[in-house]
């Protein structure tokens, strides 16, 4: 992965192929990858739905269970008293029979691991050829099997593709249960095949109206329709006996024998077979398959080239969506258990954190304090910021860097003539610079660096310069809230805020391993930033930059949830999307730049080994992976047990409501907004997801993402309370 130096300006783009000290600012941000997306979760839901309807649309009642009579009013008096093999491709239908003394031995459901090898070992012994109607499904996960029924001298017919009653199913569906039968075996074997049974048939005198529509739909389409006349009942599983005397013809008229190979437990038809076959051998019964013993011709047909390979890719679909439905079953138990077991830790952690903030941080820190407000454009909020920070109970120096604002911001500042304000002008060149001039001239060794959309609580400075009395920190997050509450997506932020970025913060501190110190709120020691060579500017996050150079450096970073400051949110999804595409991709920079801190030591390997695991797993990895999380929750809900997918997505939700109560009560925040978190999961969580994706994806092709500000819309004062 190699990022770009990204260019910190925020007055605008650049002409397009301007060339500078940083190369060729790319303006257009890339589109492939929408479609890229598009196309793999378009494939994977068309995988899931392909594998949903094979596997779990499955006929799984014997075929000789009983059925719901129904009427018989248009089966012809040919299908209804001929012979079990009828040909209904005409207006007349026409039937066979096998021959006297002979038996067409048919095997049902197969073929199967475990049981149809058995049989054909059987009929090996025996020496008798027999007839397979086999489910397509089958078929596909055990192509080896049917081949070795041809090769072995048997018969192929299909048994439709998922073993569908086709009197009960859809002209459609018909259609598409026997046309990807024969597309499962012409895949597996190169063949075709023009014989059929039916799931759920039995004789011809038990044919209903429904069924014959299917008979003749299927006669249309070049089938001959095979059904039984004699039903071993094997299904049952009534005992060898019983099943030996069912299939045994009583009488010379030919007949067609019912058993299976699939479906169950057959070690009793298994064990029949070798009974049967010798008691008709010495009967003089000829056995054999369906076209020896009806005189018909041979119903196999090599597969044309198109229906093989057309057959192949089905089978390699069928296969992917096996695979995938593991995969992403064995995804979404492993990012399930890692969620629960973040929300645990967070919790505790919060607890804790909660309990060590109680005993203080030593003597009180009284020293003065320069406050630093990089400011482009702010004019609607920089005069709220400025007051409530000269209002603050801790001595203060307050700095307003204008970097080149167009809309009078410093103008405003000055006009305001505050004592104890300077304002530094400068040409735009970034926040990271604004803030290194006003490093440059301040006067204090604590600094606080605040946002121009950031208004501080009285209490929040000297808050959150009192951690500063332990020499081995160096740097203090505060506790940023957001302002502009009304409306849902207001709602969503301050939830963000409150559950997200603070229960995070708390984990962090304890784990000394704290990423970022926002922007809105953040002491430093100036002496120890100075070290650094100031803020950089390789990233578009330059506070988590700042943050992690401090680790990596050896300093000990930590959260004061006291120390409050409110800062304004986006209030359009296109702010929001633009505000969090910055902060991602930064993020992700400054992961990349400060990778080398995983195989470091002391505090250095603290960030590395855990806050940026932290942040691999819980901020990309995860959110890379909810897409096909999502597509997958829906195939449970179409193909599997929907009351437990809603139970377990109902837990997800109930254990993200506990913690958001938690972490509200933590902050002294009323529990009212959380009524829209069910919201927040289905529309809010959606839209970070795809910013990580964009983010990513930039991350990966190189492309230079811009400063992108945020509109001020001048709701800045601080609150009365916090409610």
């Amino acid at each position: 992965m190699t990022f770009p130096r990204t260019s910190p300006r925020r007055g605008g783009p650049a002409p397009r192929g301007r060339r500078g000290r940083r190369g060729v600012v790319r303006q257009s941000a890339p589109r492939t990858h929408w479609l890229l997306l598009t196309a793999l979760v378009v494939t994977l839901a068309a995988a899931l739905l392909l594998q949903g309807y094979t596997r779990h649309l499955y006929g799984s009642a014997p075929d000789g269970a009983a059925r719901p009579a129904g009427p018989a009013y248009a089966v012809p008096p040919e299908a209804a008293h001929g012979g079990p093999v009828i040909d209904a491709s005409a207006a007349t239908p026409s039937t066979a029979r096998p021959a006297p003394g002979t038996v067409a031995l048919t095997f049902d459901d197969g073929p199967d691991p475990v049981w149809t090898p058995k049989v054909l070992d059987v009929l090996k012994q025996q020496g008798v050829h027999a007839t397979f109607f086999v489910v397509g499904t089958q078929v596909a996960d055990h192509p080896e099997l049917a081949r070795r029924i041809l090769a072995e001298g048997h018969q192929l017919g299909i048994h439709t593709f998922t073993h569908a009653d086709l009197g009960q199913a859809a002209p459609w569906r018909r259609s598409l249960e026997l046309r990807e039968a024969q597309l499962a075996v012409a895949g597996a074997t190169g063949t075709t095949t023009a014989l059929l049974r039916p799931p759920y048939s039995s004789t011809n005198d038990a044919l209903t109206d429904a069924d014959w529509q299917a008979v003749r739909q299927a006669g249309r389409s070049g089938y001959l329709t095979v059904l039984t006349t004699l039903d071993s009942e094997d299904w049952r599983r009534p005992g060898v006996e019983r099943i030996v005397a069912a299939a045994t013809p009583q009488g010379p008229a030919g007949q067609v024998v019912l058993m299976h190979d699939a479906g169950g437990d057959r070690s009793q038809t298994v064990a029949a077979l070798a009974e049967l076959l010798p008691k008709l051998k010495q009967a003089g019964v000829r056995v054999g398959t369906v076209s020896e013993t009806a005189s018909i011709a041979d119903a196999a047909h090599p597969a044309s080239t198109a229906e093989h390979w057309q057959g192949r890719a089905l089978l390699l679909a069928l296969g992917g969506g096996d695979l995938a439905v593991a995969v992403l079953g064995w995804l979404l138990w492993a990012a399930g258990a890692v969620s629960v077991l973040r929300a645990v830790v967070l919790l505790f952690a919060a607890a804790r954190h909660r309990r060590l903030r109680r005993r203080g941080w030593g003597p009180p820190v009284t020293e003065p304090v320069t406050v630093i407000v990089p400011a482009y454009n702010e004019r609607a909020g920089i005069e709220a910021a400025v007051r409530s920070l000269l209002a603050s109970d801790h001595p203060v120096e307050v700095i307003v860097v204008d970097d080149g604002s167009t809309d009078g911001t410093a103008e405003l500042v000055e006009s305001l003539g505050l004592p104890g304000v300077r304002v530094l002008r400068q040409a735009n060149a970034g926040k990271p610079a604004a803030l290194n001039n006003g490093l440059r001239h301040a006067s204090c060794e604590l600094v606080v660096m605040v946002d121009g959309d950031t208004v501080f609580e009285p209490d929040a400075v000297r808050l959150l310069v009192q951690p500063f009395a332990d020499r081995r920190v160096g740097a203090v997050s505060g506790n940023a809230k957001v302002i502009n509450r009304g409306g849902l997506l207001g709602r969503w932020q301050h939830i963000e805020y409150v559950v997200g970025f603070n229960l995070d913060r708390r984990f962090f501190d304890l784990a000394q391993c704290m990423p970022t110190v926002p922007g809105a709120v953040g002491a430093f020691r100036r002496s120890a930033l100075l070290r650094l060579g100031g803020v950089a500017e390789e990233t578009l996050a330059e506070d988590t930059d700042l943050t992690m150079a401090l680790c990596r450096a050896g300093w000990r970073v930590v959260y004061e949830e006291r120390a409050i400051a409110w800062t304004e949110a986006p209030a359009s999804l296109s702010a929001l999307w633009r505000q969090r595409y910055r902060w991602c991709y930064g993020t992700l920079q400054a992961m990349w730049k400060h990778r080398r801190s995983l195989a470091q030591r002391g505090q250095a390997g603290k960030l590395g080994r855990r806050g940026l695991v932290y942040l691999l797993m819980f901020q990309v990895l995860l959110p890379l992976l909810a897409p096909a999380v999502d597509v997958f929750a829906l195939y449970g809900l179409l193909f599997l047990d929907p009351v437990r997918i809603a139970a377990v997505w109902l837990g997800f939700l109930a254990l993200q409501v506990l913690s958001a109560c938690y972490a509200f009560r933590l902050d002294g925040e009323r529990l009212g907004p959380l009524w829209t978190l069910p919201l927040q999961q289905v529309v809010y969580r959606q839209l970070m997801y795809l910013v990580v994706i964009q983010s990513v994806w930039t991350a990966l092709a190189g492309n230079r993402l811009r400063w992108q500000r945020m509109q001020r819309y001048g709701s800045l004062q601080a609150p009365a309370n916090r409610s």
